[in-house]
């Protein structure tokens, strides 16, 4: 990395940190205001967000008008707006503050009766709401361990790995030593989360249809069900907006269970649905789902026409 460059990233990760210290004070129904006023402006001038979150959305649901898909897409963001701002609050407030934040808990006997029952809980928690309130209630409640890439700016490891620690998660790397960790996890009869909803490198993961089009979807959960007999539950903290949160567990699809690679990622898929029909403008709708294309991994030499972005 260039000295330019290393001085941008130290420069931009003070501003973020001191930005979320701050922020960290303030209750969330004043969050939610300055979200309300800041997500117009993202949808306005953030052309990139703005595109792929209209792409997105006319392909899941082609059947609303133009007009109520741009709605959503502006709701979208502004939840989007509301999750970065409220990261100081779920990584710095008084735990006492966030817990109390949390007004609603559903489906927790989920997770209580599998590991009555001796077995690990895989958690499927995609982008919805604000997921750093759901790593604080279930590191709260369940020792909990979950997968861990740091971010792009490097000087903001420290902060992002103390917020979602500090409740006693053990984060582990995104790789073979991670997923052993998180195998050992389960047969502890403990919680380990995952990211259902990103996309995998190559070789990681197959096509299974998402909203009726095919994403590439990563192949870990059935190496976990299959080796360890965990159940499997989808969590998300759905943001009350300027009140709380709701936590909620759901049931997984039971094709998540399949040993096939591409009948359970088809079940993760459907898990994702079932989440974000709670509330869809809650979903990180701006996020490049379909970016790989089933014609690209065949060598089709067109392939490029094919994608969505």
């Amino acid at each position: 990395m260039s000295a330019s460059r290393s001085y941008s990233s130290v420069i931009q990760a003070r501003l973020a940190t001191t930005l979320w210290r701050t922020l960290a004070g303030r209750r969330l129904p004043g969050l939610w205001r300055l979200s309300r006023l800041v997500g117009p402006l993202v949808y306005r001038l953030s052309r990139r967000e703005r595109d792929v979150t209209e792409i997105n959305l006319a392909q899941v649901y082609p059947d609303q008008s133009e007009a109520a898909r741009r709605d959503l897409a502006q709701e979208s963001l502004t939840h989007s707006t509301a999750t970065m701002l409220e990261l100081g609050f779920a990584w710095m407030a008084q735990p006492a503050r966030v817990e109390a934040s949390i007004i609603e808990v559903h489906g927790r006997e989920l997770l209580d009766e599998a590991r009555a029952q001796g077995r690990g809980v895989i958690v499927l928690a995609p982008h919805f709401g604000n997921w750093e309130v759901l790593n604080f209630w279930l590191s709260s409640h369940f020792p909990f361990t979950a997968m861990y890439e740091p971010p792009k700016v490097e000087g903001l490891d420290p902060v992002t790995r103390e917020g979602r620690e500090r409740m006693g998660a053990t984060l582990v790397p995104t790789n073979p030593r991670g997923v052993a960790a998180l195998l050992k996890a389960l047969k502890r009869c403990e919680a380990i989360g995952i990211l259902p909803d990103q996309e995998p490198s190559w070789g990681s993961g197959v096509f299974a249809p998402f909203y009726g089009r095919l994403a590439y979807t990563a192949t870990l959960l059935p190496k976990l069900v299959a080796r360890t007999d965990a159940r499997v539950v989808t969590g998300v903290a759905r943001r009350i907006p300027g009140r709380g949160f709701a936590i909620h567990f759901l049931a997984a699809d039971e094709r998540v269970y399949s040993p096939d690679e591409e009948q359970s990622a088809t079940g993760v898929n459907a898990c994702v649905e079932d989440a974000i029909a709670l509330d869809p403008a809650q979903y990180q709708w701006e996020y490049k789902r379909y970016r790989k294309v089933i014609e690209e991994q065949e060598g089709h030499p067109e392939h490029r026409s094919f994608r969505l972005y």
